[in-house]
């Protein structure tokens, strides 16, 4: 009897702390909660169903340094939507008021506690200029993503000093004929100068294990080039599909791991490691599409520094048909004129949408939800444009002859 009532004690004991357990693990501890509402479900008028009323959707991983705070707001804005999620990663570094500036903007937002689709990361990573910390800080905004709703289609990072410059129902519009799997990020195995100043150099990023932030220093000792893969360079701005991120996290087969160990002491990182990982892979490398859908005005060569853009650049912009630009300094006028002719956002309001766009004219506004707008799409000219773009980048030939060469 004694033996009975131990083993059936021993039972409940042990479901008892696996329910803690579980429940302990799903809580994402790393995420700044803003008593927020969870976001696996979104909290929208009781009219709207449950089925997903968007038929793609973008997690924005919205990365900040200090000083930041300002822009940041302000793309964070330019950028909503309720069918997205946001991730917002400010820096260590940034100030103590500027985490609490960051915390309280979303919030006292009345639409990003109603949909509860934005977040802050709590624990932030200290990232160090060209060092494997941008990448890191990366690969950890796709894993909270990732834990947090794996619903979404599309991984998309950004900084504050990029800016839209086509609505979320042009973006979501035109990316709704794409097939799902398809991962643009901008490619080339030409490294040229790349080859003796990136890939042979050995270089340490202190923001690995220091807790004062530093620049990267150098060995002495250079490496040869590797020959069990392949290297590849190109833009640190992508849109990944939700499997290959996946695979980046979780991957089934080592090449993910083996690639992040190499380009741990490799300087600017993000500008290969995805490129490599998803050239080198059989399952993936036919998925590439080779643009990362940026507008951006490089320096005269080695091009490694993108030149500020202004309202001179406004006409090749839009003429460029690319959903994102950069990189602008806080309020430059040309802000205020994409805001006014190609999103349609007044000042301090978010972009036009269905979701939320009420009035006619001039008298439109979109400030809050709009009950009846859930789930409604408004695309504009921007989508037509960029619907253009990606017919074009996805047919052959340019699409195959362009795929990891």
């Amino acid at each position: 009897m004694s033996l009975k009532l131990f083993l059936i004690s021993f039972t409940l004991t042990s479901l008892l702390f696996t329910m803690l357990y579980i429940s302990t693990y799903l809580t994402p501890s790393n995420i700044t909660s803003l008593t927020q509402p969870s976001l696996t479900t979104l909290v929208i008028p009781k009219t709207i169903n449950n089925t997903k009323p968007y038929p793609v959707s973008f997690a924005y991983l919205i990365s900040a340094s200090k000083g930041d705070t300002a822009k940041l707001k302000r793309t964070l804005q330019a950028l909503y939507h309720p069918n997205n999620l946001y991730l917002i990663h400010l820096e260590l570094d940034a100030t103590e008021q500027e985490h609490k500036e960051v915390a309280r903007f979303v919030r006292d937002n009345n639409v990003f506690q109603t949909v509860g689709n934005v977040l802050v990361v709590g624990k932030p990573n200290r990232v160090t200029y060209r060092g494997p910390t941008m990448l890191a800080t990366t690969l950890h905004a796709m894993s909270m993503l990732l834990r947090i709703d794996g619903t979404w289609d599309w991984f998309i990072n950004l900084s504050a000093s990029d800016y839209p410059l086509v609505t979320q129902d042009d973006l979501i519009s035109a990316f709704s004929v794409m097939p799902k799997h398809l991962n643009f990020i901008q490619h080339t195995s030409r490294l040229g100068w790349k080859l003796n100043k990136r890939g042979k150099p050995i270089m340490i990023d202190p923001g690995l294990y220091s807790s004062n932030k530093s620049d990267i220093w150098w060995v002495i000792k250079q490496r040869t080039l590797p020959t069990a893969f392949k290297l590849y360079t190109g833009s640190a701005w992508t849109i990944l599909s939700r499997s290959f991120a996946e695979y980046c996290i979780i991957g089934w087969e080592n090449l993910p791991r083996t690639l992040l160990l190499y380009y741990t002491n490799f300087v600017s990182s993000p500008e290969g490691y995805f490129q490599t990982v998803i050239c080198n892979s059989k399952d993936y490398k036919n998925t590439t599409v080779n643009h990362d859908l940026h507008y951006i005005s490089w320096d005269t060569p080695p091009k490694q520094h993108p030149r500020l853009l202004g309202p001179r650049d406004y006409r090749k912009m839009v003429l460029s048909s690319r959903p994102f630009a950069r990189k602008f300094r806080h309020n430059n006028a040309v802000l205020d004129r994409i805001d006014r002719e190609l999103l349609k956002r007044r000042p301090n309001h978010f972009t036009h949408g269905g979701w939320c766009s009420v009035g006619d004219g001039k008298h439109q506004k979109c400030s809050n939800l709009n009950n009846d707008g859930f789930g409604v799409l408004r695309p504009g000219a921007g989508a037509r444009r960029l619907r253009t773009l990606l017919t074009k980048l996805t047919s052959n030939p340019n699409f195959s002859r362009r795929q990891c060469k």
